[in-house]
């Protein structure tokens, strides 16, 4: 397979490092430039991040002595020393938009973990196993933009990568209705403890804009492309409620489906499509992805956050205490880790998803 030169705009944030973290020995990938706001240019990436590195693992030597660059003044040097770009950056959605769009007229693509493009109509918003084949609007948003290789694509919010794997292989049976709430760990809000001392022992009943996004963003994942643009799906209807919670990494949801009269499978038939599901992702055996997507535990104390969220590296989702519900017609709770599958891990193998097709 080609290697391909990369770039990680915004490298000093929590999710900027996790890029960092697993750029180390990929099999197709090298970090090759690393750019960040105007404070952090100029000095070698050890010094720029300092004493706020957030992650458990330590810092990448290869990573140590890159010099930060400016991510907006140096933007035409950074395209041109790069194939493509991660993008993880702190900063106003108008600023951010404008910035993702300045890469892309450079002939960079851009892979994105930020919120600020994923309603723009030809941007697609990827999770490799459930909608691959949205990336097919690609060509139609270079033609707006006037480029030949650049592009931008983005993923999901990260707590969605939680609940929508195990939804999604039981749409087949006509999911009417979810009720969804999700506990959300603090690195999703880009803090550790020490940063954060006030959610010890707490838990804050409110994440400003994620109830919003886990109702809608599904269903964009679930539309299609009509023309120019992707049409989002009309259902299922989601209703969510987000908690932040004090724990360090991992994204838990209880989730609620009702399905159409007359189409709820039984408990061995959801087991069964969860543990048969497989999309694109592995099936071309992507460096990133899952064997088994889809984890179901039997016991009934899992999944656990800090037993479970590391399951194939952290890119697999993990499901239990599937039963009926009183009201709907089951429940079950679902868990991810939000800054591998649900961040950085998973704009890491929608690049791989790209790379593979001829896209990048």
């Amino acid at each position: 397979m080609k290697q391909y030169k990369v770039g990680i705009i915004g490298g000093t944030g929590m999710v900027g490092q996790r890029f960092i973290t697993l750029m180390e020995n990929h099999p197709w990938f090298r970090l090759t430039a690393i750019a960040a706001s105007s404070r952090s240019a100029g000095k070698p990436y050890a010094e720029a991040v300092g004493e706020r590195w957030a992650l458990d693992v330590p810092m990448p030597e290869e990573a140590k002595g890159i010099i930060v660059q400016d991510a907006e003044a140096d933007a035409e040097k950074i395209a041109a020393e790069v194939d493509f770009c991660f993008c993880a950056v702190d900063m106003k959605k108008e600023d951010i938009r404008a910035l993702e769009e300045k890469y892309a007229k450079l002939e960079c693509p851009v892979v994105s973990n930020n919120s600020a493009h994923r309603w723009t109509d030809d941007v697609p918003m990827v999770v490799p196993e459930i909608n691959a084949d949205h990336i097919e609007i690609i060509e139609a948003q270079r033609k707006r933009l006037g480029t030949k290789r650049g592009f931008i694509a983005v993923k999901s919010n990260c707590s969605l990568q939680s609940y929508i794997p195990a939804m999604h292989p039981l749409k087949k049976y006509g999911i009417q209705q979810a009720l969804v709430c999700t506990y959300q760990a603090i690195s999703g809000a880009g803090k550790t403890f020490d940063r954060w001392p006030e959610m010890v022992d707490n838990v804050i009943p409110y994440i400003g804009g994620e109830e919003e996004k886990s109702e809608q963003e599904p269903l964009k994942l679930w539309g299609h492309i009509e023309g120019d643009k992707i049409v989002k799906a009309e259902g299922p209807s989601i209703t969510a409620q987000c908690f932040r919670v004090a724990c360090q990494d991992g994204h838990m949801a209880a989730v609620f489906l009702k399905f159409a009269d007359g189409c709820k499978p039984d408990m061995e038939q959801i087991k069964a499509d969860w543990a048969a599901f497989r999309g694109p992702a592995q099936e071309l055996d992507l460096p990133s992805a899952p064997k088994q997507f889809l984890h179901y535990f039997e016991e009934e104390n899992r999944p656990q956050t800090k037993l479970d969220r590391n399951i194939e590296g952290g890119m697999a989702v993990s499901i239990g205490r599937l039963r009926p519900d009183s009201q709907y017609d089951y429940k079950f709770v679902c868990l991810s880790h939000n800054t591998l599958r649900g961040a950085a891990g998973g704009a890491v193998l929608l690049a791989e998803l790209l790379c593979a097709k001829d896209y990048i």
